[in-house]
């Protein structure tokens, strides 16, 4: 059983990771509705409602007792505006916890190194928390996302799923 993971704000030098609420929908539609984005996951931006209701989901948890999603706004500290999200998906499983992890940044806002500070910044904090292994599944092309998993301190494996390469810390 997961428990004592509680998401908390962290803050960077330049970014605060804020807890996400159902309400960060309507200021996020704008932040992830370019189509842009899909480019290696796939899938269509959310509608206003469909993010809301997907958020709702997010805020209610996982049904199931050996897992906790974690979600984040990402935040530049100095005006607050909203620019991404990243998320943890952490299981234990066998008495070993690993987390699953995951980043967006707004087209508008990448190249600034924002991902990476945001997911140095994740990833620390999960490890401070005990998480022993942390995991992204990053699409093979997606040199960006490879780069900010780099700086977060994960590596490649040969392994794959759903097309896309495990990266583990």
């Amino acid at each position: 059983h997961v428990s004592g993971f509680e998401s908390a704000a962290i803050t960077t030098e330049r970014l605060r990771l804020e807890p996400l609420q159902v309400e960060d929908a309507d200021e996020m539609a704008a932040v992830l509705g370019d189509e842009r984005l899909h480019e290696f996951t796939g899938g269509d931006p959310l509608s206003l409602v469909d993010l809301r209701e997907r958020y709702a989901r997010l805020v209610a948890g996982s049904s199931k007792p050996d897992e906790v999603w974690l979600n984040w706004i990402i935040r530049r500290s100095s005006d607050s505006v909203a620019i991404g999200t990243v998320q943890a998906t952490l299981t234990t499983r066998d008495g070993r916890s690993c987390a699953h992890v995951a980043w967006v940044i707004g087209v508008d806002r990448q190249g600034q190194g924002f991902a990476s500070e945001a997911a140095r910044a994740l990833v620390g904090w999960l490890r401070r928390r005990g998480v022993q292994e942390v995991v992204a599944h990053i699409h093979p092309e997606h040199q960006a996302s490879a780069a900010v998993a780099t700086r977060a301190g994960l590596r490649p494996t040969d392994d794959e799923v759903d097309g896309e390469q495990v990266w583990r810390d």
